[in-house]
């Protein structure tokens, strides 16, 4: 393949009809540009393509055409090259915090312009994400969808989830230990930000920063089906951190576990994908993602 070109990972369960014309529009827009665009719908096809240094030569772009889940499968095989975001899924969290175009021809020129930032990332079990790690009522509910979905996910995908886990979640007792400070703080929910976004409009982690090389953590200390509604309550209108059961640290790397060592573990969920169960480490991997900005 001669001169610069762009490839788009496509997400065959993310976007609609709407997802469809955008990607045509997207092809069209980059073509016009001076630009080859490649699109993948297998993901072994591109990585097969990717691992060939002759391949990836010219290579200008991965774009990431979905949602969050999309977003953070690409950084994390190909966490080295530069990364757009084609928002097509259903928060597309990332995409609204850089700013990015909804249509494929904003995202073709914003690519084609070439500007580009670093932005921190987390890692958690391995996995790297761009948003937000978290262990607790929030990642049950992760789990469950993912083990029920069928096709595109929806706002209206998470209600049963979430029904069934105020109905059964039991919220044992966990500890966050932050970096090398020999006191755990402990509760039953905790998220970990990369970034000051979060679905559902809530204002989890809203002080995080994109290069700083640090997290946030928020710790909500009580268990209760109607304490996590009240919760819910103050992280959408961000007045959780005036409540003195809600505990707010910044870390560099948190070790996150069940006090009760024999329970199995507890859920753990990165940027909205399911991703094990404690104990768990999540860390802060400074300017290691490099994305395409307005």
């Amino acid at each position: 393949m001669t001169g610069d070109w762009v490839a788009i990972q496509r997400n065959p369960h993310s976007g609609s009809g709407r997802g469809r014309r955008e990607l045509v529009e997207l092809c069209r827009t980059l073509k016009a540009r001076g630009l080859n665009p490649r699109l993948f719908s297998d993901r072994h096809l591109l990585d097969t393509r990717l691992a060939d240094s002759d391949q990836r030569q010219g290579l200008l772009a991965l774009v990431a055409a979905g949602g969050d889940g999309t977003v953070v499968d690409l950084a994390n095989r190909h966490p080295d090259m530069p990364l757009a975001v084609m928002p097509l899924g259903t928060e597309n969290l990332l995409a609204r915090y850089l700013g990015m175009p909804r249509s494929g021809r904003g995202v073709a020129d914003v690519i084609a312009a070439r500007q580009t930032r670093w932005i921190d990332m987390g890692r958690a079990a391995g996995r790297l994400f761009t948003l937000v790690a978290s262990v607790g009522l929030d990642a049950s509910v992760v789990h469950r969808l993912d083990r029920v979905r069928s096709g595109n996910i929806t706002h209206r995908s998470y209600i049963k989830p979430i029904l069934w886990g105020f109905r059964t979640y039991d919220y044992p007792r966990l500890q966050a230990w932050i970096d090398d400070d020999p006191e755990p703080i402990e509760g039953v929910e905790i998220l970990v930000s990369n970034l000051p976004a979060y679905g559902f409009g809530l204002k989890v982690g809203k002080t995080a920063k994109e290069n700083d090389g640090r997290l946030v953590v928020t710790v909500l200390q009580r268990g209760s089906t109607f304490q996590m509604i009240r919760y819910l309550s103050m992280l959408f209108r961000g007045t959780h951190e005036r409540a003195p059961d809600v505990k707010i640290a910044t870390a560099r790397r948190v070790r996150v576990e069940c006090v009760d060592s024999a329970r199995e573990g507890v859920p753990v969920q990165i940027d909205g994908d399911p991703a094990g169960l404690t104990p768990v480490t999540i860390e802060c991997l400074p300017g290691a993602l490099e994305v395409f900005v307005p």
